[in-house]
Order: C-alpha cells, then structure tokens, then sequence
C-alpha cells in the first residue's frame, strides 16, 4: 500500500514529472553515496521507474537542470569522465549499482583494492570520532 507521498509521486511521475534522486545528508546513520544506492532501489521498486529511468534521475536528468548537460550527465565524446563501472547490470537489478568494480573520478581511477582500503580508512576515523552514532 502506498502512503499519501509515494501516491503522489507515482502520480507525479505517471504525469511525466521529471525526478531527481537525491538525499538530504547529513542526517544520522546517512552518508554521501551510499543511500544513493537505496534511493535508486525506492524509485524502481516503490515508484515504479525502469532502471534506466533511475539512473537517469541520479546523471542526466540532474545535469540538465543545473545547465551542465553540455559536460556532464551522459557517456559521450567531449564530456566529463567521472564514470562508475559495475560488475553487474543495472538495468538487470537496479540494485547491481552497489556491485561497482572501479571508480574513474577526476582523472584518476579507483580499482576494487583501492576503494577498500580508502573506505576501511573513512570506517576508522568515523569509528574514532563517533561520527555517524548520533552523538
């Protein structure tokens, strides 16, 4: 059963509102990137968009709004190449975009190896702090 805010977004959608993925963060227990994740499952399996359409949510559809589509949003000649490179299909499961293998960012690529051992070191300074405990 939907609430009274997922009606109105499906019916939002169904109108052809175009939507953006996107979280407010910081909120306790929330960190960049990763409810991204969550939220594209939300949009496909509550909402009812396609994968494709919520990945479009989360790149191309963003980029046009904020009049950057010229560099950003979509794979193409002559355009930003921060990418993310999946071990599985999105569009197969949109929760296949947790299965990323490397990470292309600002010129410099991130594989599997390097990401783990980047993100153990976030783990440990966010353990030592507290932060993210709600405290």
């Amino acid at each position: 059963m939907m609430t009274g805010s997922n009606q109105f977004l499906a019916e939002a959608r169904s109108a052809g509102v175009k939507m953006m993925a996107g979280t407010d963060v910081p909120t306790t227990g929330t960190f960049f990137g990763f409810s991204l994740h969550d939220e594209l499952a939300l949009l496909v399996e509550t909402y009812g968009m396609t994968p494709m359409e919520a990945l479009a949510s989360a790149t191309a559809i963003p980029a046009a709004f904020m009049g950057m589509d010229a560099e950003a949003g979509t794979i193409e000649a002559g355009k930003w190449a921060d990418l993310v490179l999946l071990d599985a299909d999105p569009l197969a499961d949109i929760r296949n975009t947790r299965r990323i293998d490397t990470v292309i960012a600002d010129g410099r690529l991130y594989d599997r190896a390097t990401r783990e051992r980047l993100l153990s070191e976030i783990e440990a300074v966010v353990a030592a702090t507290g932060a993210g405990s709600g405290s």
